[in-house]
């Protein structure tokens, strides 16, 4: 059952092989999105992967779409790097997004029915997949999927009945990937065994679907995950069935990895309750133990950084910017005495040894400084200093030493800003 009046009044822009299930849905569009008010247009994404047919197949859809008066978008993937499953995926995604850009569409509409999405469900099952994989094909942002609730055999049928033309991509026949065994041999046999057993996964995976945007609303209702400087914090949860969600969502939609395993929620699980500063490195990304939960950023060695410092000046500084005005600025700022600054000092980050003499008095290591300051270890190697050779005469954003603060016989007054930079 396809429902099209959710979408009246609006611009749909279909994804169009040239196959049976990509023309089954821009026929029915073009021919019953009339009476919604729905605007159809196309796209076609040439991937140059199948020598032999490629071309041919995005010359059909060019040639329907000009009989038909449809307007088509036209890309064709010019790459050196080596095509993958994978890089097509993603390169039809930026198709995608040019072309919502470019047909000034509401939605991208793709041709995955419940076949395909019974086909998704069984192999996240066999790899494993918590029940967020077994949400099956799902709409998502701008992308719907008006065909979700059609069978194979329902889109077979309307194709013969409306003589629809379409072609064949050869690939579909072969069992060279798994996808494609699971569609000739699994799903068949299970369909045998269990009469209507895709429409029975399809029903599961709308529960699951449901199930997941509840834990989803409470992710965000609790506030479990925010941005902070240089990562994402996840809030202390004792919860591992919601933990454990918020964490993929990080590591999938923020960082954009895909690797990750069930292992790896488990340890940054743990992570939490380990101490302040522990960490654990996965997938390029370092996750810390910090008050409150974890915080997840890129990894990566923070590069030792060092420039004079030259007073009244302005510097871009690593992730910061920083100010040295003798105006005394609107909001928070370190104020010194300049003359106590020798003219040897530097602007740098953290090195080994550094001590600092709070102010008020009071010497100690930086880094017991710091741990006093519950600054986050992830932070300190980044953060600016002005130094006198080990000993530390302002940090940057945060305080000044002692050896360098205001009294009745300073003469030339300095304010200190610093801001990070998105």
């Amino acid at each position: 059952m396809i429902t099209l009046s959710k979408y009246a009044g609006k611009r749909i822009c279909v994804a169009v092989s040239g196959g049976k299930d990509s023309m089954a849905l821009l026929y029915f569009l073009k021919t019953r999105g009339g009476q919604f008010d729905i605007t159809v247009c196309a796209l076609n994404c040439n991937h140059k992967m199948r020598p032999q047919t490629s071309d041919r197949d995005s010359t059909f859809v060019k040639d329907y779409c000009a009989e038909q008066n449809i307007p088509l978008l036209y890309f064709e993937w010019e790459t050196d790097a080596k095509k993958t499953e994978r890089s097509a995926r993603e390169w039809r995604l930026e198709c995608y997004e040019r072309a919502l850009r470019e047909s000034n569409a509401d939605f991208i509409a793709t041709a995955h029915h419940m076949n395909d999405n019974a086909e998704t469900v069984l192999f996240n099952l066999a790899r494993g997949s918590s029940l967020s994989g077994l949400t099956g094909i799902c709409d998502g942002g701008h992308i719907i999927r008006p065909l979700i609730g059609c069978t194979r055999a329902q889109i077979d049928a309307y194709v013969l009945e409306n003589n629809i033309p379409f072609v064949e991509d050869e690939t579909n026949f072969t069992d060279d990937y798994t996808r494609n065994k699971i569609r000739h041999n699994v799903l068949p046999e299970f369909e045998k065994a269990v009469p209507e057993a895709t429409k029975a996964i399809y029903r599961f995976s709308r529960l699951a679907m449901e199930d997941e945007q509840y834990f989803e609303d409470v992710i965000s209702e609790r506030g479990i995950i925010t941005r902070q400087d240089g990562g994402v914090h996840i809030k202390l949860c004792e919860e591992k069935v919601i933990f454990r969600r918020a964490v993929v969502k990080v590591i999938k939609e923020v960082f954009k990895k895909k690797d990750y395993t069930s292992a790896t929620a488990d340890r940054l699980y743990e992570l939490q309750f380990v101490g302040n500063g522990k960490r654990y490195e996965f997938l390029g990304l370092t996750a810390f133990c910090e008050n409150g939960g974890i915080v997840i950023a890129e990894s990566g060695d923070t590069p030792q950084m060092q420039i004079p410092f030259q007073g009244l000046a302005e510097y871009a500084f690593g992730q910061y910017s920083l100010v040295f005005t003798a105006c005394p600025p609107e909001g928070q700022a370190l104020k010194f005495d300049l003359d106590k600054i020798p003219p040897r000092a530097v602007i740098r980050t953290m090195k080994t040894g550094d001590k600092f003499t709070k102010f008020g008095g009071g010497t100690k290591s930086l880094g017991d400084w710091f741990t006093d300051k519950k600054i986050p270890v992830r932070l300190r190697g980044e953060i600016p200093l002005v130094a006198d050779g080990e000993n530390i005469l302002i940090v940057c954003g945060y305080e000044i030493s002692d050896n360098v603060k205001v009294t009745k016989n300073t003469h030339n007054i300095l304010y200190a800003l610093c801001a990070r930079n998105e």
